[in-house]
């Protein structure tokens, strides 16, 4: 089994080989597949590889899916009337999951990925780190935020992705998902 450390490095060198790729049908999306129980590991691994791309020669950005779900939550409308509500039933798990998933994936998520490619387009040098996406369990997968922004990665897009692979393009969020395989993407590790 290869470690974290290796991974990393081959994701870095499919991204160096995939920017020397000049057929049009290519999209430079890749996902980083790491065990769920590796998730601190990564994170504590990625301030040093962020360091390693930035002396690479790489403009390394980041967006943290966390961190956007966080902004999308706290400016939402209807957040008062949520909040009354989880305070008149609080265990109805299911109800305010439902909310919340609705609010994350209208397209706020989509779009604020798709805002951040756009500020990147034409950039040299240019990846972006997608990072904590183990934030949208239980709303949503990444997967279908992918498939709505094909042919708007104009950057190699890395995605930190827990879960497993169980095949050449299929995936198991968070290693309890059932297995995805819409992901047109290079996969490393997993």
């Amino acid at each position: 089994m290869s470690s974290l450390a290796d991974n990393f490095s081959e994701l870095v060198q499919r991204v160096r080989a995939g920017r020397e790729m000049g057929h049009a049908s290519f999209e430079p999306i890749y996902y980083l597949i790491f065990h769920p129980k590796e998730i601190l590991d990564v994170k504590r691994n990625l301030p040093a590889w962020t360091a390693k791309l930035r002396n690479d020669g790489w403009d390394v950005h980041q967006l943290s899916i966390s961190h956007e779900i966080e902004e999308i939550l706290a400016s939402a409308p209807m957040m008062k009337i949520w909040l009354a509500a989880d305070g008149k039933s609080p265990l109805s798990w299911d109800k305010t999951n439902q909310a919340l998933a609705n609010v994350i994936t209208n397209g706020s998520l989509k779009d604020r990925l798709q805002s951040k490619l756009e500020s990147l387009k034409d950039k040299k040098n240019t990846i972006l780190l997608v990072t904590d996406l183990e934030a949208l369990h239980p709303y949503t997968r990444i997967g279908a935020i992918e498939s709505q922004l094909y042919g708007k990665f104009y950057v190699p897009t890395a995605f930190f992705y827990p879960g497993e692979r169980t095949g050449k393009t299929r995936l198991k969020f968070l290693g309890f998902y059932p297995e995805d395989g819409n992901y047109r993407s290079v996969h490393v590790g997993g």
